[in-house]
């Protein structure tokens, strides 16, 4: 058994090891050819022009960090607030009601998304804002919130859930509200937990790829809520189909991959770094 459990340890950790070297080897000619400040500080990407293409990111990246972020403000406090709701407020016959229609958003496809996303709120957002075409990055960051909530809900209702009822019933004899104690003491004793689901969701908003797609506007433009945009992922899926093998395009769209695969391992480095610090 001890020989199994090593075995599936290191496929996993073999897997993550292949990965990285592959985007390693894949995405470095490009960096090299191009140039590393070009490529990630260059505002324009034109990678059709036959004469000077140009393979400039600094759009991509910014648009990814406003529209992850964007998703995270608006998801997190809903799918916490939804989380404790469910874990400590609902009745058990609400929340019985309540968790598979959350289950169920974890498992609508992203292009589902994207189409109730094109026939629903494009529109609602061009009539709104009175702009021309509602596919902007606002309408992706929507779309992000609510595909990251399923993720936060679930991981946040378990971590809450798993905190001994002890705690709560002190703060109780102390003189806490429920609600005080809610937010006092259960949700800071499973912070970790609720960091984890937090985690998940900026990499489901990070990686999304065919729902944003189908509502950003696909044009590779500096980020603005207003506006067309073109995310990382959105850049790799759309024109890796057409990129000829062994071209400078190519080998760029794998770097653009490379960059997005350090942004992930940075950001969940990071908030693993913060947690340990919080517990010393």
């Amino acid at each position: 058994m001890h020989g199994l459990f090593f075995l599936c340890g290191f496929v996993a950790v073999a897997f993550v090891l292949v990965i990285t070297v592959y985007l390693v080897i894949s995405g470095l000619p490009a960096i090299r050819e191009v140039g590393l400040v070009d490529f990630l500080f260059g505002t324009t990407w034109d990678s059709d022009n036959k004469t000077n293409p140009q393979y400039g990111i600094l759009p991509f990246i910014l648009t990814s960090i406003y529209g992850t972020a964007g998703a995270i403000i608006i998801g997190v406090p809903i799918g916490f607030l939804t989380a404790v709701f469910l874990a400590k407020v609902a009745p058990p016959k609400v929340a019985s009601a309540i968790r598979p229609a959350v289950d169920l958003l974890a498992g609508i496809p992203s292009v589902v998304y994207g189409m109730v996303g094109m026939a629903v709120l494009l529109p609602a957002i061009r009539e709104a804002f009175n702009l021309r075409a509602g596919d902007t990055l606002l309408a992706a960051i929507l779309v992000l919130a609510v595909m990251i909530l399923p993720s936060i809900i679930s991981v946040s209702e378990t971590a809450l859930r798993a905190v001994p009822r002890e705690y709560e019933e002190a703060s109780l004899a102390l003189g806490a509200t429920e609600i005080e104690t809610y937010f006092r003491v259960t949700a800071p004793a499973a912070k970790s937990g609720i960091a984890a689901a937090v985690v998940l969701g900026v990499g489901r908003a990070i990686g999304e790829a065919m729902a944003i797609m189908m509502v950003a506007g696909n044009a590779p433009n500096m980020p603005g809520l207003f506006k067309s945009v073109k995310f990382l992922t959105t850049a790799v899926a759309s024109e890796m189909s057409y990129a000829a093998d062994g071209s400078l395009h190519k080998m760029a769209l794998f770097s653009i991959g490379l960059v997005l695969f350090i942004f992930i391992m940075m950001i969940n480095v990071g908030l693993n770094v913060i947690l340990k610090r919080e517990k010393e």
